[in-house]
């Protein structure tokens, strides 16, 4: 049983609650002067650009410990070459809180293909280069250059997606937990609001204990655990076995969703059916060392982590680097509606701090007139770290403080038009959907709740998110609600009311949608649906949106080199796309982010969503060659993809999909300008590449200046 937390908003205020609510949080000493203050409580560090505005971690985070009475400083995108811009605000008092930003640094500064990005959607400008490779760990040292004596808490999505040894894509090796890199004394991961606000008065009251905390991670140990050592993969047989880390209570594998695979009857080695307090019992997962030179226990480690994910069941993890125990505590309870009501409707200017007024931030204009609904998913795609940073549990806000947020966005926001951008989140359509027994959704253990198929024990009813598109749009003053969040297709189908409110109502002639492929191999490594389910939104969409008088169109993402994917696969999702009159401009290629099942296939190719003791093959796209390959099948359509594309089809005896008829991929011949050898005529600019796109014709002046599809 996990015990209920302490409501988010029930400690009594620190004393420094007095100086009373800051305009903006200060970012230099001579704001703090003007506010009355002689020091901070807190400092948060980050590697954005302080935008006072709830889609914005620090701020979320700075104003939260604000209503709790601290004082809170913030250093946006310090130079990090030396501590004298740490410095700036003078010693904490409490505590330094350091995060790289909205975003993890590594994937903010490079590509897929490991090229240094010329633009940072975070930074005034959106200049490039204003952070350092891995943040946290730069920032988290120059913290401790600075004020050495002060507690370093990092946290954000980096640090949550890097809490325990991972494979990092861009050195291509396995990293420490970065809490041993960055040296600091705690790791919050997830959405942090309960455990920033219990470490903040833990501090203030001299409590030196802070080991106990849901979603940290600290380097020590807790007593009064037994361990569950799963060091090595379980072997079936008649000797005791290790304990298996994937094998549950009788009582919780008799759940309706529960999962594991079994393997065949006469090797198993029954469990006995025992009470265990889960509460007080550790897992001790294969070490860093071990992760390091056996791919098999990294894919183990992988499978465990995902597996102790639901804070209903999770029990504690330990992993050792070196001669120091890195203990993760089980994830944050989530919160409730009235806590999530209240933290969102903190008192934030939802501007960026006025020191970059005249500055154009494009991560700002996206979403300064969006609106938060809701937090986590329970889709589980194997590429995505929203599960693994936010949870799979749907936190969602009350319809009162969402429309109240948007009567404030009217009357307060400078430059607001009528036009409301989004209401969303990770997801557009899981607002108030949760699984229908609280007992049941306790005990689950299933990565996803909607793949293979919807889980029968799921509410998918969308009638609470109708009604509050509805009022919403006919708010005064409120000329359009669009919808900007990825829709989550499978679960949409089951609500056609919803599907026609979005058509008729909040789609801008153009809705982004991912079915991120067409093959149910990799569909199956992504844990997606197959495109079955996006043929039957399609054909809903496309009916209510005529109804309307509308010609609007659905925008299509794929991934390129995910894992399970062959080079047969993208094949058939460029006939797929050739047949649809689709024609991506930009695609995207898979990046193994730090922590994913997919990037637990990507390294080691095998198969974490299933047990390692099959240790199931996973086909990987490697090397960058074929990484571009890959993605020239999504841009059949551009001649400099061509030659290579004509070689591969050679290569693959396809050579039938090689000429000028309209069932066939890429033209014999060669454009002399697309920089290929020339094989007779050429393209006539601004007519080959803009006809059947399934989108209305656009002048097109020059062969790169492609209608955009993304």
């Amino acid at each position: 049983m996990v015990a209920v937390p302490r409501t988010l908003f029930s400690y009594r205020p620190y004393w420094a609650q007095r100086f009373g609510v800051a305009p903006v949080l200060p970012t230099t000493r001579a704001e703090m002067d003007e506010l009355g203050w002689d020091s901070c409580d807190v400092i948060l560090v980050t590697g954005d650009a302080y935008i006072d505005h709830p889609s914005f971690g620090m701020a979320l985070v700075g104003r939260l410990l604000e209503s709790h009475g601290f004082r809170v400083g913030i250093i946006d995108q310090p130079d990090w070459k030396n501590a004298n811009a740490f410095r700036e605000l003078g010693r904490p008092n409490l505590f330094w809180g350091v995060t790289a930003g909205n975003m993890d640094s590594m994937v903010n500064r490079y590509t897929s293909d490991r090229k240094i990005r010329s633009d940072d959607a975070y930074t005034p400008g959106g200049v490039a280069g204003k952070r350092p490779d891995r943040s946290v760990i730069v920032y988290a040292q120059r913290c401790r250059e600075a004020f050495g004596d002060v507690p370093v808490v990092i946290g954000g999505i980096e640090a949550s997606l890097r809490r325990i040894a991972h494979y990092d894509y861009w050195s291509d090796k396995v990293r420490r937990s970065v809490l041993v890199d960055a040296k600091a004394d705690l790791l919050v991961y997830g959405n942090a609001e309960r455990a920033i606000v219990e470490i903040a008065h833990r501090l203030a009251s001299d409590s030196p204990n802070l080991t106990d905390i849901r979603g940290t991670a600290f380097i020590g140990k807790r007593e009064g655990f037994s361990e569950l050592d799963s060091t090595s993969l379980d072997m079936p047989g008649r000797v005791d076995p290790m304990p298996d880390p994937y094998a549950m209570e009788a009582e919780r594998a008799a759940a309706p969703c529960s999962t594991g695979e079994a393997a065949p009857a006469e090797k198993l080695i029954p469990l006995r059916p025992r009470k265990v307090d889960r509460g007080k019992q550790v897992i001790r997962m294969p070490s860093f060392e071990q992760v390091t030179a056996d791919t098999v226990l990294y894919a183990h480690a992988s499978r465990i982590l995902h597996l102790e994910s639901n804070p209903g069941n999770a029990r504690a993890l330990v992993q050792r680097h070196g001669a120091q125990d890195v203990w993760i505590n089980p994830p944050p309870i989530p919160l409730t509606t009235p806590e999530m009501d209240a933290l969102y409707e903190l008192p934030f200017t939802r501007q960026p701090h006025p020191r970059h007024a005249q500055d154009k931030l494009p991560a700002y204009e996206m979403i300064k007139f969006s609106v938060t609904i809701l937090r986590g998913c329970f889709g589980g795609c194997s590429f995505c770290s929203i599960t693994e940073h936010e949870g799979r549990i749907i936190q969602s806000r009350s319809e009162h403080s969402i429309l109240r947020e948007i009567e404030s966005i009217r009357d307060t926001t400078p430059g607001f038009t009528g036009n409301i951008s989004d209401l969303g989140g990770p997801t557009a359509n899981m607002y108030r959907l949760a699984c229908k027994s609280r007992e049941i959704e306790a005990a689950c253990r299933k990565p996803s709740c909607v793949f293979p198929e919807i889980c029968d024990n799921l509410g998918t009813d969308h009638a609470p998110l109708v009604a509050l598109y509805r009022k919403a749009r006919n708010l005064k003053g409120i000329k359009r609600i669009f919808i900007a969040s990825g829709v989550r297709y499978d679960l949409a189908v089951r609500s056609p009311e919803w599907i026609k409110e979005l058509a008729q109502h909040h789609t801008g002639g153009y809705l982004k949608i991912a079915p991120e492929h067409t093959e149910d191999g990799p569909l199956t490594h992504m844990m997606k649906p197959g495109i079955g389910a996006y043929d039957r939104f399609k054909d809903l969409f496309d009916r209510y949106s005529k109804e309307a008088g509308k010609e609007q169109y659905l925008i299509p993402y794929f991934i390129a080199a995910h894992p399970g994917t062959t080079d047969e696969d993208m094949l058939n999702l460029a006939l797929w796309l050739k047949r649809n009159k689709f024609r991506p401009d930009q695609v995207q290629a898979f990046l193994p982010a730090p922590m994913a099942s997919a990037t637990a296939m990507y390294y080691t190719g095998l198969n974490p969503l299933r047990s390692l003791k099959a240790k199931e093959p996973v086909h990987i796209v490697r090397g960058l060659e074929r990484r571009r390959l890959h993605k020239a099948f999504l841009r059949y359509h551009d001649p400099a993809n061509w030659p290579a594309l004509r070689e591969a089809l050679h290569r693959m005896g396809r050579t039938d999909l090689i000429g000028g008829g309209k069932d066939q991929l890429v033209p014999s011949w060669q454009p002399a300008h697309s920089g290929g050898p020339r094989r007779g005529g050429r393209i006539q600019p601004g007519v080959a590449l803009t006809q059947h796109t399934g989108l209305p014709p656009r002048k097109v002046t020059d062969s790169r200046k492609k209608s955009k599809l993304r």
